[in-house]
């Protein structure tokens, strides 16, 4: 997608209006030794991103208030199903081996929505709306780990929401850190499957995880293509994939642990390298087989 198709989503998706809006900013978190030298540098020709970056220091303490309310919100999207972040995890496992970003909106002009459902600090001038946690690891490659990822969405009615703030605050991470290749977990038959194969192509690392508290939890891969970034909001369908990909005989089916279990040993046994489809994943119910691709 060209640099205008790019800009051309947000100038004519009225669902999109919020990120014109001036009193919402993209947001870093970082200590800063952490920050990146030069933002967005290899990403350049994607032009999502046109507010400036508020930055926010989590060394300092004058800052823990946002530290509050990010966790808060957290707290709020994944305490329900257990994976709640412990405030040390949060602190030792992302701020000081990477950061966090998302997006923040100015406390004083907040919507009634989401004064409802948030811990409001009316001496603080922004409020997170998002949070991405990305953290670099040893992988001579240069992988970075997508840790955490969620938004207010999850605790708002649908007309309160901020459309696809979610795929937002991960792309604008991704596009900061000028991330190349990027690995994550997320859970099978959760919608979250849908979002993450967006960002490029999705390999499969794991497809069963005893080590992780929910063993149904996969693992994958995505090399970022930020080309095909904007098909999640068209709902087009990335065109190329059969060029580079063909089927490899078999499913894997969301509901069956033998399934996974079975398309972990293939994992094992070095077959592969595994794929599946994101659009796929856009056409089929959440916990409806899907095709397994082998990369050519």
């Amino acid at each position: 997608m060209t640099q205008s198709g790019h800009h051309d989503i947000f100038s004519k998706d009225e669902r999109l209006h919020w990120m014109r809006n001036p009193d919402v900013r993209p947001y870093v978190f970082v200590r800063p030794e952490n920050r990146i030298d030069q933002p967005g540098q290899l990403h350049a020709g994607l032009d999502w991103f046109p507010h400036e970056v508020l930055y926010k220091n989590p060394l300092q303490m004058d800052e823990v208030s946002f530290a509050d309310r990010i966790l808060t919100l957290e707290a709020k999207a994944f305490g329900p199903s257990g994976m709640a972040m412990p405030r040390w995890v949060f602190y030792d496992c992302a701020i000081v081996p990477g950061f966090v970003a998302g997006f923040a909106h100015r406390t004083a002009t907040l919507p009634k929505a989401l004064r409802n459902v948030l811990t409001i600090e009316e001496g603080d001038e922004w409020t997170p709306l998002s949070l991405f946690i990305i953290i670099p690891t040893m992988s001579k490659k240069g992988e970075w780990v997508a840790h955490n990822l969620c938004s207010v969405n999850s605790l708002l009615d649908k007309q309160d929401q901020f459309y696809g703030i979610g795929y937002l605050s991960k792309a604008f991470g991704l596009w900061y850190a000028n991330v190349r290749t990027c690995c994550g977990m997320t859970q099978w038959g959760s919608p979250a499957v849908r979002l993450h194969a967006h960002y490029g192509d999705f390999e499969v690392l794991t497809a069963y995880t005893p080590v992780h508290s929910y063993s149904r939890t996969l693992t994958y891969r995505v090399n970022i293509d930020t080309s095909c970034w904007g098909t999640f909001f068209t709902k087009k369908l990335k065109e190329g994939f059969e060029l580079n990909h063909r089927p490899a005989g078999f499913s894997v089916d969301p509901k069956s642990d033998q399934s996974l279990k079975d398309f972990q040993r293939r994992l094992e046994r070095g077959e592969g390298p595994y794929f599946i489809d994101g659009n796929e994943t856009i056409q089929k119910g959440l916990k409806d087989p899907l095709t397994i691709y082998l990369g050519t």
